[in-house]
Formats: C-alpha cells, sequence, structure tokens
C-alpha cells in the first residue's frame, strides 16, 4: 500500500468505509460548512487519500483519484458531465482523474499541501499515469472576481488544441472569447487558486471556458497535466517530497 509519512502528517489510501466517510464530512465542511457529508456516486469508482496529523489522528487534507486506462474511456470520468472531451479519447496513456481536493479550514500549515503533492507523486509514478486532469475550482460563481486570472489563463495556459475541451455544460463562460484585456499578472496570481497554481507550475494547461456549478457555489475550469511535460526541477522536487 502507498503511504507518506513527512514529519507530523501522513497521507494513505483510505481502507474502510470508515475512511471514506470521514473524507465525505471533511469534504462536507470544505465543500458546504458543515451542513450535509459531500458524497456521488463517483465515490465508490475512486481511491481516496487521506493526509492525517500523525499525533492526534486528526484528517486534515482529502482527495480522490479515478483510475483510467486510456482516453476511450475518459466519458465515464466526473469532468466528462461539464465537458466534452472527445478530443482527448485519442490519448493512449493511463490517466488519472483527481477531485474533490480540500483541506480542513482550521488547518493552514504549508506542509499539509507538500505531502498532498507528495503523495501525487508517489501514485503517479506507482501506476505509470501519463496524464492528471480534473475540475479546478475558483469559489463563488461571479467571473468578475476572476477576470485577471482567466485573462492570464487565455494568455498563457490554454490546452493544446489537439486536447482542447469543448462546451458541454448549459452554463458556461467563454473567457476566451469573451475577454479582450491584458492581465494584471500580480492580481491574476493572487485570485488563481492555489491548486490551479500549482498545476499550472507544471505545465498543466486549462479548457477555455469556465463552467458554473451553482450547486458547488463554484466556477470550475477543465485542468490536464502531462506527466512527461512536467519541468525537470518541478519533478525533482515532487519525487524528493515522495522519497
Amino acid at each position: 500500500m502507498i503511504q507518506l509519512t513527512k514529519g507530523r502528517y501522513r497521507a494513505r489510501i483510505a481502507q474502510s468505509a470508515a475512511d471514506l466517510r470521514a473524507a465525505q464530512n471533511l469534504r462536507g465542511l470544505a465543500f458546504h460548512g458543515g451542513q450535509a457529508r459531500d458524497c456521488d456516486d463517483f465515490d465508490d469508482l475512486c481511491e481516496h487519500i487521506l493526509v492525517e496529523e500523525v499525533g492526534s489522528g486528526t484528517l486534515v487534507c482529502c482527495f480522490r483519484f479515478l483510475p483510467i486506462p486510456h482516453g476511450r474511456e475518459i466519458s465515464s470520468s466526473y469532468s466528462a458531465q461539464y465537458y466534452e472531451l472527445s478530443s482527448l479519447e485519442d490519448f493512449d496513456g493511463p490517466m488519472v482523474e483527481m477531485g474533490r481536493f480540500c483541506l480542513h479550514p482550521d488547518w493552514t500549515d504549508p506542509d499539509i499541501l507538500r505531502i498532498a503533492w507528495g503523495m501525487m507523486a508517489l501514485y503517479i509514478d506507482a501506476n505509470g499515469v501519463e496524464l492528471m486532469f480534473g475540475c479546478t475550482s475558483f469559489t463563488g460563481t461571479d467571473a468578475r472576481d476572476y477576470y485577471d486570472a482567466f485573462a492570464m489563463l487565455k494568455a498563457r495556459h490554454l490546452a493544446p488544441t489537439r486536447w482542447l475541451p469543448r462546451v458541454k455544460a448549459p452554463t458556461v463562460f467563454r473567457f476566451a472569447q469573451r475577454l479582450r484585456r491584458k492581465p494584471d499578472a500580480q492580481a491574476a496570481m493572487l485570485r488563481m487558486p492555489p491548486l490551479l497554481r500549482t498545476y499550472l507550475m507544471m505545465g498543466g494547461w486549462v479548457s477555455d471556458h469556465a463552467v458554473v456549478d451553482a450547486q458547488m457555489n463554484t466556477l470550475h475550469v477543465f485542468t490536464g497535466v502531462e506527466i512527461a511535460a512536467i519541468p525537470p526541477a518541478r519533478k525533482k522536487l515532487l519525487r524528493a517530497v515522495a522519497g
């Protein structure tokens, strides 16, 4: 079983129904203010990663992986509910969809993110993953709050044409079409979600539109990271954490 311990924290794969409930409870706290557990039909298909504080056993972070053998099965992913992904059906290598990433709102130690990314690196290496993808969320549904961030995504980080997702969701913000502004780089990075910033530093790319998800109160973009394209220095850093 893949497991990683660094300092105060341990990352591991969920092994029981109780582990899954703990992850769903944390997601409910992070996404819905603790009003209810966050769960869906994909939970039973995924492997769930738990990051715990070793001393107390407190669950401080969780996310899930949905393994996909090749692009021909990408229509079975969570993201395919919101994006038309037929362009990725020609991707031959193993994929993994990463989703429902969340942190406990009372825990802000940056080492939590470091061990989470170290665990991702371990999982990707152990399973020969060639593409990691998912929906990356901005809080709230008012795109005006993120114009500089979206302008930056348009200018520097759009998916290659051969992989570009097309519109499927009923309500979207087509930032690549609508925005004509030059991004303010500082404002853009301040408004960019931390998870997306990390993807972009690894050479990640995004869809040309954001889906408006009223149920989750988010805007989200499809995000892909081709493992072979991650800059060598970034790979070395991730593997150092994983080692």
